[in-house]
């Protein structure tokens, strides 16, 4: 008869007590919205918004780890993950009307008070929502989301000239946007220990960006982008005034939004929280333990 070891009994109960996650599809405005829940409805909400070129499969850990205290739904947005990819020439992908889509989607699935989790491209897509529907977040939670000049990295020069002229740029940016090499990198960063990171992560990233159709969503994306940055003093002034309980998680091998831009949360709110870690871009990639740990205290703290 095999017997454990302490280690490996901790492991099993660790497992055993991981709330369940169910994958869910709505229809909002004729386009599938997929979606990962956990948690019992009639628990305190959080709404979890992803990054690029990722889906809601980035919280799935989070997901199974906060889900027997709170309830959490982690949405794909349109072209992303196993939601339905509109044609470019039928969808608008901006952050705009990501940010409609999903607030739409809020509504579908009866979420309509929450704290508002942030990873990327969530950051842009959730501010507009907040700055929209003020009444509906509780809280905010940036996990390398962005939204300070300050934070962001050298390699958002080389997106200006795209931005300045789309048709000179847009085959070489989208090139290495959906390469393995760049989406490897996206994950690791300026990360020393690269043998911590499962290779999956970034090869079934590359496999959903290869889709077709993909490289003009993207694009479209991309090229948007610059109309965040021109956001940003909006999103700080609408931080500055509401002073809601915020939480900043980072990743300090990010090489896209360095750390400078999670300590800029606390010129705008300086009760807000800023934890540095020891992990990239998608921080959880490694440092998923202590960011749930991280996470659950916070959420704990708010009122009821």
């Amino acid at each position: 008869m095999k017997v454990l070891t302490a280690a490996a009994i901790v492991a099993l109960a660790s497992a055993a007590q991981a709330a369940p996650v169910a994958y869910h599809t709505v229809a909002v405005d004729g386009v599938n919205i997929a979606y990962r829940e956990a948690g019992d409805t009639s628990k305190p909400a959080v709404l979890l918004l992803h990054g690029v070129p990722s889906s809601s499969r980035m919280y799935d850990g989070l997901l199974r780890k906060l889900g027997d205290q709170y309830h959490l739904v982690a949405p794909d947005y349109p072209g992303f993950g196993n939601s339905d990819a509109p044609d470019p020439a039928t969808f608008a992908y901006t952050f705009d009307n990501l940010a409609k889509v999903m607030q739409k989607f809020t509504d579908a699935v009866g979420v309509q008070r929450y704290v508002l989790l942030m990873q990327d491209y969530g950051a842009p897509v959730g501010m507009r929502m907040a700055v929209a529907r003020p009444q509906a977040v509780r809280a905010l939670v940036f996990q390398n989301g962005n939204v300070y000049e300050e934070g962001l990295g050298a390699l958002w020069e080389k997106r200006k000239p795209f931005w300045a002229d789309r048709a000179a740029h847009e085959k070489d940016v989208i090139a290495g946007h959906q390469s393995v090499a760049v989406t490897r990198m996206r994950h690791i960063g300026s990360d020393p220990n690269v043998e911590a990171y499962d290779p999956d992560l970034w090869m079934d990233e590359y496999a959903y960006l290869n889709r077709p159709g993909q490289a003009s969503i993207q694009a479209d994306l991309i090229y948007d982008y610059q109309n965040n940055l021109s956001a940003y003093p909006q999103w700080q002034a609408w931080l500055k005034q509401r002073q809601l309980p915020t939480l900043v998680v980072w990743g300090k091998h990010d090489l896209a939004f360095t750390v400078p831009g999670a300590q800029a949360f606390r010129r705008d709110n300086p009760s807000a929280e800023v934890h540095i870690l020891d992990g990239g871009h998608f921080v959880m990639d490694t440092r998923l333990d202590e960011t749930a740990a991280i996470t659950k205290a916070f959420l704990h703290k708010l009122p009821k």
